[in-house]
This record gives C-alpha cells, structure tokens and sequence, in this order.
C-alpha cells in the first residue's frame, strides 16, 4: 500500500489540488449567488436572456414606509 502511494503520489498531490481549487470555485459562486450578484459578473443588461431570469413586475413598489 506505501509503496503505490509513493509511486503515486504527483498524481495524488494534483488531484488534491484540483478538487481545494473547485471547492474555492463553488463556494465562490454560493457566496456571490447569496449576495445576489450575478454569476457572470457583468449584470443583466448585456444578456440575451435578461427578462427571462428577473422577469418584470406588473405591480409597482410599495413605499416602505407603508409595508406591515
């Protein structure tokens, strides 16, 4: 079993690599979905698709000052 580990062990060392690197990437993009950037980074107004994901509101904006 050491013997494969060490004869193994660039390819260990790169995978673990690889997988903190996704780990950062995902976690990344989690705290910028909950901080309601757009996974982009460039807005909506520039895309294609921009009324497909914020689809308009029909009603306007209650003042706060008027919510219960």
């Amino acid at each position: 079993m050491l013997t494969w580990i060490v004869e193994n062990m660039a390819t260990i060392i790169i995978s673990v690599l690889l997988m903190i690197v996704v780990a950062a990437a995902i976690a990344s993009m989690i705290r910028s979905k909950g901080k309601g950037k757009s996974s982009c980074g460039c807005g909506c107004a520039g895309c294609a698709m921009n009324g497909a994901c914020h689809p308009k509101k029909d009603f306007p904006e209650v003042p706060k000052h008027n919510r219960k």
